[in-house]
């Protein structure tokens, strides 16, 4: 079930510029053990820029980063069998993904996943369908467990291509498996009925069309059932845990709206929920011919859990069910028969669950979760809904842990103990901070550290942040942040405003003209730090991705001297000037995160007063390792190459104006140009790695770092 966290992660994930990090593609789509047995195959290729100025920059750190690569594969390797949600149950079968396609495992015989099992069937071969090294996006059983459908994404292509395959008598696939059908640029789909699939359509950013596809009609083409008009708004797909409704959600940053198809009846005309109000957010789902819906109609605008009858679900029928305790941001809403269960985080960060039964509203409970725990993954119900909530629980530097929940017993199960090399050292910590922000404001933060904090005063810092588009920071595990972890190295993590962590307020605070709110609040977590004893500036770097380099370039345009060295994936620095480009592919959906400069001279001053382009100076800037795409549809590329210019020219005017600094180390500015590469970075497994060495050697190379001594102090 996609509900409010289900939607918006896909939104801000493929088309938006979003928090997923290539770490999680990597967990999501390749924690086999067979994938590494390919991976070590494989040749790897040379990515490096071909300009000599960068070839030269690049020298610095060469020798470093192939030392941290072989690190890295290895403690990738070390925790390739964690749980993940690529495994999914059907009626008489398990399936799971590996690199080359999709297989499955009679459960009939057996768990149906023992070592005395025959090797498992294939029913989707990448290669056969000509998509050898893309990558599975979804994957959705019809009814009867009879077809299969799932979206393939090549590298470098942003549309996904949808591949239908039929399963055979449910005995054995078919062999070999030959795809049914193929639909391309599908972003979303979802099963009506064993015959009939809904999809929307994806035109390059745009997904604003939704089909019915009916594999008993001649041609198997497609039906158009809705087409939004509105540009700024994306139209998705999903289904209601019971399979009774399908769910076409249609949002907007400010606004959203909901039609219903039902499933017994796929070719009824979609009816509409509650039509578009600004600033209205809502989520369906439906249990007993009722709809539950999280709207942000409670107490501050923030979500709260109401009720209407299926024939009449316009507002004026909604009745409250519960609202969450103050404080408390809601993460995610689960229908599981007759209980509602919130997925909640409260001010400090800690997650939890809160559980309405359904027939009694006036009675709820919540369910404390491991107080490690900083992100939460709901695994997708089978085609039999068993009344258990499954879900992943991790932290950048704790592996997954698969959890089940039952609310009818109200009893929380660990499915599988920690395996001894998977173990989180005894000795690590998880600290939750708050520091005070320029206006009084207080800001939550989490450091990891595996000494105490008063022994951490020369400890290399790296601190996190993002705060845009009302999305959590990532903190879903990371192998590269473990193994800075274990090196010694204080992480932290900056929940500051224009991010979700409080809840919608707390977005709210931080977009549009409030955006130089979440500048000032990471400096006031970093100042909080440093007054802790955490590190020092020379020991502390900052990184960010995406829309999170806006904050990371405004901070070193105000505040160079609190951090030593910067990392960059795929930046967004350019605010102002990509926001008067309305031909951009982004622009007009953004307005409401960043503001209209064309039309609102307010909003064109705010954004002027933060942009990290337009407001650099000559002064002494820390060094900056910025990684970026030449297949990124989301960033233009100019407004990087644009930074990167006036960047160096500001350092080179400084030092011309201040030769007294020359004896203290001069900034690097260095530009990794990845060519055959998107938003996300590169798919391929070894290409990554070599990215992430490069950054690590980076900020090594630039904190000063020996990191044969890193590696004595770590054994």
């Amino acid at each position: 079930m996609w509900s409010m966290t289900g939607l918006y992660s896909c939104l801000r994930v493929l088309i938006w510029r979003g928090k997923w990090s290539r770490d999680h593609c990597l967990f999501t789509y390749g924690r086999k053990a067979r994938i590494f047995q390919t991976i070590a195959c494989r040749y790897t290729v040379n990515t490096y820029s071909t300009t000599t100025e960068y070839s030269s920059q690049i020298r610095t750190y060469r020798s470093l980063e192939r030392s941290f690569k072989k690190r890295l594969r290895a403690i990738y390797r070390r925790f390739s069998e964690v749980p993940d949600n690529t495994t999914f149950h059907g009626h008489n079968h398990v399936y799971f993904i590996e690199a080359d396609g999709i297989y499955r495992m009679d459960t009939r015989k057996g768990d149906g996943l023992s070592a005395g099992d025959p090797e498992p069937e294939k029913v989707l071969c990448l290669a056969s369908v000509g998509e050898r090294g893309g990558s599975l996006q979804r994957v959705r059983l019809s009814p009867s467990e009879q077809v299969l459908a799932a979206t393939v994404k090549s590298p470098h292509r942003e549309e996904a291509r949808c591949v239908l395959v039929r399963l055979g008598d449910g005995t054995r696939a078919l062999d070999p498996p030959q795809p049914l059908l193929t639909v391309d640029k599908v972003f979303s789909f979802e099963w009506a009925t064993d015959d009939i699939l809904f999809y929307s359509s994806q035109q390059g950013l745009g997904c604003h069309r939704v089909f019915r596809l009916d594999l008993t009609s001649p041609g198997n083409s497609g039906t158009l059932v809705y087409h939004e008009q509105q540009p700024d708004v994306f139209v998705e797909v999903s289904l209601s845990r019971d399979r009774r409704l399908v769910l076409v959600n249609c949002s907007s940053k400010r606004s959203s709206e909901v039609w219903l198809i039902g499933s017994e009846a796929p070719l009824r005309e979609p009816a509409l929920v509650q039509a578009r109000l600004p600033e209205l957010l809502y989520f369906v789902e439906h249990s007993h011919g009722q709809l539950y819906i999280l709207a942000n109609t409670g107490p501050g605008q923030e979500y709260q859990v109401l009720k209407a009858p299926l024939l009449s679900p316009t507002m004026e029928h909604w009745d409250p069910v519960c609202t969450p305790g103050t404080g408390r941001a809601v993460k995610d809403m689960e229908v599981l028969q007759n209980h509602c269960v919130l997925a909640t985080r409260d001010p400090s960060g800690l997650l939890g669950l809160q559980v309405v039964p359904l027939d009694q509203t006036d009675t709820m409970w919540s369910v404390q979760l491991p107080q490690w725990a900083c992100a939460i993954e709901t695994k997708r119900a089978g085609l039999t809904d068993s009344g258990w909530l499954e879900f992943l629980l991790s932290s950048p530097v704790h592996p997954p842990v698969l959890y089940c929940y039952s609310p009818r017993e109200n009893n929380l199960l660990l499915q599988e103990e920690e395996r001894e090399e998977r173990r989180t050292p005894q000795d690590y910590h998880t600290t939750r901070l708050e520091a005070p922000s320029l206006d009084g404001t207080i800001v939550p933060l989490t450091v990891f550290h595996t000494s105490v904090l008063e022994e951490l005063s020369c400890a290399p810092l790296l601190v996190h942040v993002y705060g845009a588009y009302g999305t959590d920071l990532n903190m879903d595990f990371s192998p590269d942040r473990r193994l800075l972890l274990e090196d010694g190295w204080a992480l932290a993590y900056c929940h500051v405003r224009g991010g979700g962590e409080l809840g919608l307020g707390w977005h709210r605070r931080g977009r549009m003209e409030g955006k130089l709110r979440g500048v000032e609040d990471l400096a006031a977590c970093i100042h909080r730090l440093h007054d802790l004893g955490v590190s020092r500036p020379s020991l502390t770097a900052l990184t960010a991705r995406s829309a999170g380099a806006i904050l990371a370039g405004a901070l070193c345009n105000l505040h160079p001297r609190l951090i030593r060295a910067v990392t960059l994936q795929a930046p967004f620095l350019d605010v102002l000037g990509t926001m008067q480009e309305p031909g951009l592919p982004l622009t007009l959906e953004e307005r409401g995160e960043w503001g209209d400069p064309l039309a609102d001279p307010r909003h064109r001053d705010a954004i002027a007063s933060y942009c990290p382009v337009h407001n650099i100076t000559p002064q002494l800037y820390p060094s900056m390792l910025l990684t970026a795409y030449r297949g990124d549809s989301r960033v233009p590329l100019a407004g990087v190459m644009r930074y990167v210019e006036r960047l160096r020219e500001a350092i080179h005017t400084h030092l011309n104006g201040h030769p007294e600094t020359e004896s203290k180390p001069t900034p690097r500015v260095v530009l990794d140009l990845q060519t055959g590469a998107d938003h996300f970075g590169p798919e391929d497994f070894e290409l990554s790695l070599t990215e992430s060495a490069r950054q690590l050697a980076f900020l090594h190379t630039e904190l000063g770092l020996n990191q044969q001594k890193t590696k004595n102090r770590r054994k």
